[in-house]
């Protein structure tokens, strides 16, 4: 594989050029064909042909776009938010291999929440609001769950909504008024015109509506990938072990050393000792299913 670095150049986002501009210039850029895409994605992982992921990444430009859109509520310019989805796109590009059989789009999408992600925790100090599985939960579903309840107001939520809420995603009812009240803001929707001559809307400029499903389809598909890879995993630990690096490491509610020790009556370092050896013997047998399944990249 080579090693160069997918560095080129995009379309710009300064904030002077307006995302109107923007838009008009990604959607300028075809779409590419399964057999197109695949050629060029062996041009670029056997010689290194910045050309081909040139037009892999601008062919996929639309996708980060619509997918940067659906966190524009957190307060943060959408031109920036849209940069890291397009770092995480080329980042996507570089470490595609073509031979898995899954589609750059449904790899990329990881790749690019992720670093869009990434930017939004930064930017919002966590600090601050918590740095906690379950905060981070809130943080990225307070406002799914809110059109799920069909809360369309913008002031404070009523108790049977934070009730509800807090119970859904396990945190504390005080936690769920309070990110509330930092994510409340004017946010632009999607329907609102761009100033141009025939009055479009956002949402005209986005990646075609059928991609939706099949990002939905090829999204439970790789979580099926990853539950078989946790399952297949989990099988070499022993019973004490599961639970113990369940209640440690993947349960949202944390369990303390103290609190096993007494359940399983051994002392506190020795459940920690435990804990420990059960992660590294889950960290090897995920890699060994993941490569057994080849689901791993190639260096």
């Amino acid at each position: 594989m080579t090693t160069k670095t997918v560095n080129l150049n995009l379309p710009s986002l300064a904030v002077d050029v307006g995302m109107s501009n923007y838009l008009t210039q990604i959607k300028k850029f075809p779409m590419l064909s399964p057999e197109e895409e695949y050629m060029l994605a062996k041009r670029w992982k056997k010689r290194g042909d910045l050309k081909s992921a040139q037009k892999l990444i601008t062919s996929h430009l639309r996708l980060v776009a619509k997918i940067a859109m659906k966190y524009k509520g957190y307060g943060l310019p959408v031109n920036e938010i849209i940069s890291e989805g397009n770092i995480g796109l080329m980042q996507a590009v570089k470490k595609f291999d073509p031979e898995k059989g899954f589609k750059l789009a449904t790899y990329a999408m990881w790749w690019i929440k992720a670093s869009i992600q990434e930017y939004i925790l930064r930017s919002w100090s966590l600090v601050k609001m918590g740095t906690t599985s379950a905060q981070k939960k809130l943080f990225f579903n307070l406002k799914k769950i809110k059109n799920q309840l069909s809360i369309n107001s913008t002031g404070d939520l009523k108790n049977e909504h934070v009730e509800e809420i807090s119970k859904r995603l396990k945190v504390k009812k005080e936690e769920v008024v309070s990110m509330n009240r930092r994510l409340l803001g004017k946010e632009k929707s999607l329907n609102d015109p761009i100033k141009d001559e025939d009055g479009t809307e956002w949402q005209d400029w986005l990646v075609d509506n059928k991609i939706d499903h099949e990002i939905v389809l090829s999204k439970k598909q790789e979580l099926d990938h990853r539950k078989s890879l946790m399952s297949e995993a989990m099988s070499v630990l022993n019973q004490r072990e599961k639970e113990i690096l369940t209640s440690r490491r993947l349960s949202e509610n944390i369990s303390t050393l103290d609190d096993l020790s007494k359940k399983h009556k051994v002392s506190r370092e020795r459940i920690r000792q435990i804990e420990t050896k059960a992660f590294e013997k889950l960290q090897k047998a995920i890699l060994t299913a993941a490569k057994t399944n080849n689901l791993l990249p190639k260096n």
